[in-house]
């Protein structure tokens, strides 16, 4: 997942000044999912969450390396979870393609 600055989780200072705010809920979040994952499977909008979370604690420059290593480990295997939990996008083959393009208008003799 591509870093969006524009994201506020990405602006707010607070999280810049005091970084275990943003561990507290990233762990909260993380928390949540799991005891919700066992009734229905989790939720991929929550899972997105926190994987925005683990990527902008690990581009946080005051974290330590460790726990910056682990927050990238860990924002790339919540990133395989958003992926798997997405329902597959039908890609038409090229015939398809093809055959379902409007034909250019003729031109003018």
């Amino acid at each position: 997942m591509a870093i969006d600055r524009n994201d506020p989780i990405f602006t707010h200072s607070a999280a810049a000044r005091q970084p275990e705010l943003m561990l507290s809920a990233v762990l909260h979040l993380m928390s949540h999912y799991t005891a919700n994952a066992a009734d229905n499977g989790g939720c991929v909008k929550l899972a997105s969450v926190i994987e925005r979370h683990l990527k902008a604690l690990s581009a946080l420059p005051d974290l330590s390396p460790v726990l910056r290593a682990t927050c990238q480990q860990l924002c790339e295997q919540w990133g395989a979870v958003v992926e798997q939990a997405r329902p597959p996008q039908e890609r038409a083959s090229f015939l398809a393609r093809l055959i379902g393009r409007p034909r250019p208008a003729p031109l003018p003799a």
